[in-house]
């Protein structure tokens, strides 16, 4: 009787959820039905209250680790990977409805495209992309993934990619997980010592792009870059003097999209 009643109630909350989307319900009844697809019988509300309270949000949760979800009672290895999938699954959604974009157009347009590779990122990771002559995608590589605060630029790597594609222009990426898109004074150092070698080589560093949640700053755009390091800016306006426009104009007026 009582796994009929547990029945009848996920029934019942599978019907709202159809009817009403996810709108119509809580957060925690909307992890409590994530839950039915790892634990087949129990009630999982107690759990999902539980979960949010220990990860102090339905969020929380979904970004939690997995050995971290694994330390609450009641969640196990099925759950954890089901919970961890989540995040995975939309980063996965999202890169592939931009999968088509084969060409820019607009400056603004390469942290659009590139964002959906840092949803649900706990670690750090360094993001290639090197474009053609043609501002056209050759390749979009990890370069490097590591624990929080740990991702170094290894440049060897990233000038041998470039050179491997035969890049004319890049755009490198990185994020600041839990911390906010703003460019540190070692980001800042990098991408100098990053923007002389590839010139060097006549190769363009396009951007560099610092990602926080949902959040990013161009470091070739932005006025904070200007007022922390103007030699760096000025050496993203001397290569690339037609990034530098007011909004809502193209930058590349002689390669308009076809």
């Amino acid at each position: 009787m009582k796994e009929n009643v547990h029945e009848n109630h996920r029934e019942r909350m599978r019907d709202r959820y159809i009817t009403q989307g996810a709108d119509g319900l809580d957060p925690h009844e909307l992890l409590e039905i994530m839950l039915y697809y790892s634990i087949p019988r129990s009630d999982t509300n107690p759990l999902a209250h539980k979960l949010i309270d220990t990860f102090g949000s339905f969020s929380g949760v979904l970004d939690a680790a997995p050995e971290d979800l694994a330390t609450v009672e009641g969640v196990g290895k099925k759950t954890a990977v089901l919970l961890k999938l989540f995040l995975d699954v939309q980063r996965a959604y999202k890169e592939d409805q931009l999968k088509n974009i084969k060409r820019f157009s607009r400056i603004d347009e390469f942290g659009e495209y590139l964002l959906p590779r840092f949803i649900g990122r706990r670690n750090e990771i360094v993001v290639l992309m090197c474009l053609n002559s043609k501002n056209e995608i050759l390749c979009t590589n990890i370069l490097f993934e590591g624990s929080v605060n740990s991702a170094l630029f290894d440049v060897k790597k990233l000038v041998s990619t470039a050179i491997r594609v035969n890049a004319a222009s890049v755009v490198i990426a990185h994020n600041h997980p839990g911390g906010i898109a703003l460019p540190s004074s070692k980001d800042i150092e990098t991408t100098v010592q990053v923007l002389q070698l590839l010139n060097s080589l006549g190769i363009i560093l396009r951007d560099h792009i610092i990602f926080a949640n949902d959040d990013f700053v161009s470091m070739a755009q932005s006025p904070i870059l200007e007022r922390a390091s103007k030699d760096l800016h000025q050496m993203f306006l001397a290569q690339s003097p037609d990034f530098f426009i007011e909004e809502n104009h193209d930058f590349f007026e002689d390669e308009p999209l076809d």
